[in-house]
């Protein structure tokens, strides 16, 4: 019998029951509330004296989010199913997931947990994709070590306009002189560099734990260039280095295993919407076609929130434009929206409030994300609603800024998405499986693929 094609099952599990089915958490859950509660700040916060009480009250608050379900949960079917054959052996290679953003990402805080339960559950298929060198002073991945010599200029950062030529991760490296390095040190047999072949391109040699092992010269036509390297098993330090007077533009690192789970994080310091939308349309795409991802994760509308302008209809036509452009270069990949968390600002150097544009930008992702049949996952409520990050701050898992989380926060966050990714995933199997043995639309399309 042939494997049915995953668009074949996604459209099994959306139908009738079977989206029903895989709406309901497994075990003792209360029941999903059919929109999101918001609270104010007073509410957030009544009672919390002290760091342990407010701890305990946002320890409550995610507990109690796992009752807001996912909006269109249905939409991870495609992943989700890709999960399922993974996990059985059923097909080759890791499982991908890139995860963009901005600031909250960057730091690697955040994704970094989710990255260690998805390995933990899945696999460990390496760090992936990872930034070429150091190409911001803050610049880092838990999962891998990297950086570069001084002679190098980052594109694609905030403020700094370009060609949009960025490659994968939005942000390259460029140098015009010899003996300027950039290095990956990670535990994986492949390994591959993204770069820009351009009209007399410069040449690296890339070495292996200091052996030189080849020569890439990037000069051609203008786009995007793959270099792959075979290693053996074991920790490998992957430098390319210039040598001579011509211009190099890299756009990063893989590292990966032949199986398991790689999660990626691609955020960057201060990134928007309309920053993506910058991006060269040909490189981008080229380079999501190559690394194939299961899972596309989209974390943006902090900066966005503070920002003078944007209406409901502008910023939803926005985003819906960008979803459609990572599907439009990646159409096999789930996407996955995670609204911004709770913000505040000070009133005329007063008082903390909370953003009132946060409300907008939340709201009109959520619209975008059911226009474009995406899930959405509601940051803000899962922290406690609108006004939660007092509570947040006082908790010790907020920065003082009222923006940002700290470590813990990051990790509870973190914790919360992997719990509801996991408990849909879960409903899915026990649907997928139900339906593979009883189904008489599953066993119409079994014989349909014979």
């Amino acid at each position: 019998m042939k494997i049915l094609p995953i668009a074949v099952l996604a459209a099994l599990v959306w139908s009738t029951a079977v989206v029903q089915a895989a709406s309901k958490k497994p075990g003792k859950k209360i029941a999903p509330k059919k929109s999101a509660p918001r609270r104010t700040a007073a509410s957030s916060t009544r009672g919390s004296s002290t760091q342990k009480e407010a701890r305990e009250g946002v320890e409550q608050k995610i507990a109690k989010g796992a009752s807001i379900p996912i909006a269109n949960a249905p939409g991870l079917v495609p992943f989700f199913e890709q999960l399922y054959r993974q996990q059985r052996g059923e097909s080759a290679g890791p499982l991908r997931v890139l995860h963009y953003g901005d600031s909250h990402v960057a730091a690697d805080e955040w994704t970094a947990g989710i990255r260690g339960h998805f390995k933990n559950l899945f696999g460990d298929g390496g760090s992936g994709y990872s930034l070429a060198g150091r190409p911001w002073k803050s610049y880092r991945r838990l999962d891998v070590r990297s950086g570069s010599t001084r002679g190098w200029h980052s594109d694609g950062l905030v403020g700094r306009a370009g060609d949009g030529a960025y490659g994968l991760g939005g942000v390259s490296m460029s140098s015009k002189g010899p003996r300027e390095s950039v290095y990956i040190v990670a535990e994986a047999p492949q390994f591959e560099l993204f770069y820009l072949r351009q009209p007399a391109g410069g040449t690296v040699q890339i070495y292996d734990n200091g052996v030189p092992v080849e020569r890439i010269p990037t000069a051609g036509e203008m786009g995007p260039g793959y270099y792959r390297y075979q290693a053996d098993e074991g920790s490998h330090k992957l430098e390319a280095r210039t040598l001579d007077r011509a211009p190099v533009r890299l756009f990063g690192w893989v590292a990966e295993r032949t199986q398991g789970i790689t999660y990626e994080a691609l955020g960057i310091n201060g990134a928007d919407v309309p920053l993506l939308l910058k991006w060269n349309e040909e490189v981008l795409r080229s380079n999501l076609q190559h690394r194939n991802p299961a899972l596309i994760v989209l974390s943006y509308g902090t900066n966005e929130a503070g920002q003078k302008g944007w209406t409901l209809d502008k910023y939803r036509d926005v985003f819906a434009r960008l979803i459609r452009r990572f599907r439009q270069a990646a159409p096999s990949a789930t996407i996955l929206v995670i609204g911004p968390p709770d913000r505040a600002v000070r009133s005329r150097g007063k008082e903390w409030t909370p953003l009132e544009n946060l409300d907008l930008i939340v709201e009109a992702q959520r619209q975008a994300a059911a226009a474009e049949g995406c899930a959405f996952w509601d940051q803000q409520a899962k922290m406690g609603g609108k006004g939660s990050m007092r509570e947040w701050i006082l908790a010790g898992m907020a920065q003082n800024d009222r923006v940002h989380l700290t470590l813990p926060g990051y990790r509870i966050i973190g914790d919360a998405v992997f719990r509801d990714l996991m408990n849909e995933y879960r409903a899915f199997v026990k649907t997928r499986e139900a339906v593979a043995q009883t189904g008489p639309l599953y066993q119409a399309a079994v014989a349909a693929s014979r």
